[in-house]
């Protein structure tokens, strides 16, 4: 028996199979299944060219292919092979064309899919960047590090991390005043008498006196500069002719010049009370009568720094000996560029130094770090960590509360709630250092300790978690502090372990604050050697007020060459 297959071959593709195949049979009849899968295939748009295929195949047998014995095909039935044949060829063809389309289709559903992720990409960026930019428009001296002075005349509603004690505004009960009181010695007395009776009118001269109420002015005298003039006699000696002039007193070296009380006052105004050079001549002027030149005070200046260098020497020797001192930076213009302010302080010694560098060079320079073998209270800056002899590092609280509330205002609830905590347990142990010490107490109760530095450490892992993918610029912010917080919370929480040790690092941002308002006065230091100039006579008198000296007598000291030098404990 023999059969003809149908086979579904593509347009213009020759038909190289035999039309007749031993042991080869075609489903007959038609089923109703097989119909419908061809539709199918096909799809309703091509069903009609099927049923033309049924149409020819109804002729060629009647819906079916009988059994022929293996003889030659009828050429009657080889006409409707090619029949069937060419109506599978376009059929196929039409596939062909409708599998292009759908190709085409998801080809460019593809390129859509792809321009909608890039776009939801961009999106997420400018999120990000909206969301970067609304923070540091947000920032501000109470969640970062800029000075009060940058807020302008928007300044953020106060708002203090400390928690009402109930105490009302005011002095407290029992603390004293601060009135002016009457004193036994006045340097004048005026008696006044009555003229004449208050009642009657008489006289009242020789009246017995039966009371007295007192009242006491204080009054500045009005002060002259006095000009004191020194002469050289020169006599000759009756033996043997020989002229001989007598010597000008110390300090007496030109035909005119000011004393060094004049010169101290003038480096007073400029220096100690920040105003500028002409209005320090000019305060002179008025005050006293004299007007130096801007030229003189700076010359008196660089006189005053020469004579305090032995004092500089010994408070460097004195905060090298300390157990905890306090360490600054800052910028500082000078000769129109920047410049950095370093500052060493600790107790009753201060120590300000100026470098063009603001990393370990300047500090260097400084002499107090590289062979300081205490406590250092800081910054998070890192050349304060570059320095192997330290005892150990001491964060500075002040400046992660700013950044801790910095994240209370720009992040997530999450983020807002880790830190919240660490706030909270910084602000605890602070309380609990303040409480122990005012009791007489070397340390914090054991188990208070334990609990609020497992909330600390546990706020800071908490941190570091929520913000580990680092997509945007304000999570990696996030993420620094928190792992900073985490992997440094020995440093941060020093204060808590070590009662010497303060909570922040306060004392050294005041000393430092000095030198910033010098320079919202005059812009900047004209030269390097002016800066180092203020920065010695700054070290002196913030010395020197500690000491219990005042400003002026130490420059005056200082002016006369015999600069005061504090003492090393």
């Amino acid at each position: 028996m023999m059969a003809y297959p149908i086979a579904l071959v593509g347009p213009g593709e020759p038909d190289t199979r035999s039309l007749t195949s031993h042991h080869a049979t075609m489903p007959r009849p038609w089923s109703l299944q097989s119909r419908r899968s061809i539709a199918a295939i096909c799809g309703s748009s091509c069903f009609a060219g099927w049923l033309s295929v049924l149409v020819c195949l109804r002729k060629a047998g009647s819906g079916s292919v009988p059994d022929v014995p293996d003889t030659p095909p009828v050429p009657g039935d080889a006409a409707a092979a090619d029949a069937v044949i060419t109506g599978l060829r376009a059929a196929n063809a039409r596939l062909r064309g409708l599998l292009a389309e759908r190709d085409a289709r998801i080809t460019g559903l593809e390129v859509q899919v792809a321009r909608i992720a890039d776009l939801e990409s961009l999106v997420a960026d400018l999120q990000a960047q909206v969301a970067d930019l609304a923070a540091k428009v947000k920032q501000n001296s109470k969640n970062s590090s800029k000075p009060p002075s940058s807020d302008g005349l928007g300044k953020p509603e106060p708002k203090s991390l400390r928690k009402k004690t109930g105490r009302k505004p005011g002095r407290p009960k029992g603390q004293p005043g601060a009135t002016m009181q009457l004193t036994d010695h006045p340097d004048h007395v005026i008696r006044h008498l009555p003229r004449s009776c208050a009642g009657c009118g008489a006289g009242l001269d020789g009246a017995q006196e039966t009371g007295m109420e007192r009242r006491q002015v204080t009054e500045i005298p009005p002060v002259r500069a006095q000009v004191t003039e020194h002469q050289m006699i020169e006599v000759t000696c009756p033996c043997c002719g020989r002229p001989s002039k007598a010597d000008a007193p110390d300090g007496v070296t030109a035909p005119v010049q000011y004393g060094p009380r004049a010169a101290a006052m003038g480096v007073y105004l400029w220096h100690g009370q920040f105003l500028s050079r002409d209005r320090a001549c000019q305060a002179l002027a008025d005050v006293f009568g004299c007007a130096p030149s801007p030229a003189v005070i700076a010359t008196a200046a660089r006189k005053i720094a020469r004579f305090i260098s032995p004092a500089l020497d010994a408070i460097v020797t004195a905060l090298l000996a300390s157990e905890v001192t306090h360490f600054d930076e800052s910028g500082f213009r000078v000769a129109g560029k920047l410049a950095w302010v370093h500052s060493a302080s600790s107790g009753r010694y201060v120590l300000v130094t100026v470098h063009t560098k603001r990393g370990k060079a300047g500090m260097d320079a400084a002499g107090v770090l590289p062979s300081f073998a205490g406590i250092a209270c800081h910054d998070a800056w890192a050349p304060y960590d570059s320095y192997a002899g330290i005892a150990g590092h001491a964060l500075c609280n002040a400046h992660v509360l700013r950044e801790l509330t910095a994240v209370t205002e720009t992040g997530t609830d999450l983020d807002v709630t880790w830190a919240r905590q660490a706030i909270d347990a910084l602000l605890a142990l602070k309380e609990a250092a303040r409480a122990a010490r005012d009791a007489g107490q070397d340390a914090i109760d054991a188990k208070l300790l334990a609990g609020h530095e497992k909330y600390f450490t546990g706020a800071a892992s908490t941190g570091v978690a929520l913000n580990a993918a680092r997509r945007s610029p304000l999570q990696k912010k996030r993420h620094a502090l928190a792992k900073r917080l985490r992997d440094r919370a020995g440093d941060y929480l020093r204060f808590a372990h070590d009662l010497r040790v303060p909570f922040d690092n306060n004392p050294a941002e005041q000393v430092i604050r000095m030198s910033k308002l010098r320079i919202k006065v005059s812009g900047s230091m004209r030269s390097m050697a002016g800066a180092e100039t203020f920065c010695a006579i700054r070290s002196y008198l913030a010395t020197a007020s500690r000491h219990g000296i005042s400003w002026l007598d130490a420059l005056i000291l200082a002016a006369q060459g015999e600069a005061w030098i504090p003492e090393i404990a």
